[in-house]
């Protein structure tokens, strides 16, 4: 959205059509790298459809180090990923992530423990 809120590491790579919904923070760690179409979105609405038609709202995403995000993956609001982790292609991330993991699937659940 704005561009002003996402923050980067060093050796940082997102290719083409990578999206960043930056109405709050986007933090990203060293040496992470953005496959085609990856999406980080911190802006949501209500539940309600009342109150959607007045309300927006975002949450922070930070992504730890060492990071690899596959093809269309998506980070919801208010996701923090660890470092060293891997997120499958298409996977629909909408809980935080530990350390060493990779994660697949919507939603995106631990599938493999690195260490």
């Amino acid at each position: 959205d704005y561009g002003v809120n996402i923050h980067v590491g060093e050796n940082f790579y997102a290719n083409f059509d990578c999206t960043m919904l930056d109405c709050a923070k986007i933090t990203i760690g060293d040496n992470v790298f953005l496959a085609p179409g990856v999406q980080l979105y911190t802006a949501s609405h209500p539940l309600d459809a009342l109150e959607r038609r007045s309300t927006e709202f975002a949450q922070p995403i930070s992504i730890g180090n060492d990071v690899w995000i596959g093809g269309c993956a998506i980070i919801l609001p208010g996701v923090s990923i660890g470092s060293r982790v891997v997120v499958a292609a298409g996977a629909v991330v909408s809980n935080d992530v530990e350390d060493d993991v990779v994660v697949a699937g919507v939603p995106a659940r631990v599938i493999k423990q690195l260490r």
